[in-house]
């Protein structure tokens, strides 16, 4: 399974699509609003989202949504990246609600050489997120900085540092 990709495996226009989607939960939900401290009623409190806004239901917190939508992308995009070095716009579309499933795709918009840098590379990507039905939910455009192929090698290979599996002695052999 291929992790990331090296600055010369980025073609403009590519897209690639995310594989397995998410089914977002309320516990998921939940959680991620109590680790970052987003206490809003509309995510949390199923009483007044039902009654006292457009939804009637909670909403999923839109900062999950994107690092659900970042983090299906890294194998497919920034699993070799030196650096995330720009969020460029991120837009909340559309709602997610508990239970909803969040698939996404990224797009290739443009890649250049470092500028200081002669084994590394910027890619310009869109990420897209949609639910199980299509319906857009969120895009996002980002920056990231790459290693060359002659970075990757010059530094160990693909899994630089990855120890060797010992044979393993039964107890009471030397």
């Amino acid at each position: 399974m291929q992790f990331g990709r090296t600055y010369e495996e980025f073609t403009v226009g590519d897209v690639y699509k995310h594989w397995p989607g998410k089914t977002v939960t309320e516990y998921d939900d939940h959680l991620f609003c109590l680790l970052t401290m987003n206490h809003h009623p509309l995510h949390m409190d199923a009483h007044y989202a039902e009654g006292s806004t457009d939804f009637g239901r909670n909403v999923v917190v839109g900062n999950y949504v994107y690092s659900l939508l970042l983090g299906m992308s890294v194998p497919d995009v920034s699993g070799k990246a030196i650096a995330n070095l720009e969020i460029e716009s991120l837009r909340h579309i559309a709602p997610t609600f508990h239970g909803d499933t969040i698939y996404g795709e990224t797009t290739v918009l443009d890649k250049r050489p470092s500028a200081s840098r002669p084994d590394r590379g910027v890619v310009h990507v869109e990420t897209r997120g949609y639910k199980q039905d299509g319906t857009p939910v969120c895009v996002f455009r980002r920056k990231v900085m790459v290693p060359t192929a002659a970075y990757i090698e010059e530094r160990g290979g693909e899994q630089p540092g990855r120890p060797e599996p010992r044979e393993q002695r039964p107890k009471g052999e030397k």
